[in-house]
């Protein structure tokens, strides 16, 4: 008995289409590196809703952010601490109190970008 095998319409037939692109973006790849962290860390509901709220006020203090995600100060501080140490956002102490903001604009316009999308991408309700 012979099987057949169903092409899959979506993957290409041959194994290299134009070789003069693919040397190109090669060689562009290994700036990437590293990148991956900030979608992991954002990939987080509580840390993307940290990082949106970090948009909509510039700073906020540890106790507002737990508040404003009801969540634990301890919990809203983790992710916090997590998204200064990948490089998202950064922080100041005045007394007791330590306020976050996000680190630079790269960063506000990026969670902003994908807000836009996923409101754009959202079907009429």
């Amino acid at each position: 008995m012979v099987a057949k095998v169903k092409l899959d319409a979506e993957v290409c037939e041959v194994i290299c289409n134009d070789e003069e692109k693919v040397s190109r973006v090669k060689q562009e790849m290994s700036d990437i590196t590293g990148l991956e962290l900030i979608f992991k860390a954002l990939s987080d509901a509580t840390r993307i809703k940290i990082a949106y709220a970090l948009t909509i006020e510039e700073e906020l203090c540890v106790c507002d952010v737990a508040t404003i995600i009801d969540c634990s100060m301890a919990t809203a501080s983790h992710h916090l601490r997590l998204l200064k140490n990948i490089g998202l956002a950064k922080f100041r102490k005045e007394g007791k109190l330590v306020y976050y903001s996000l680190d630079d604009l790269h960063v506000k316009q990026l969670i902003q970008i994908a807000y836009l999308h996923h409101q754009e991408g959202r079907p009429n309700q």
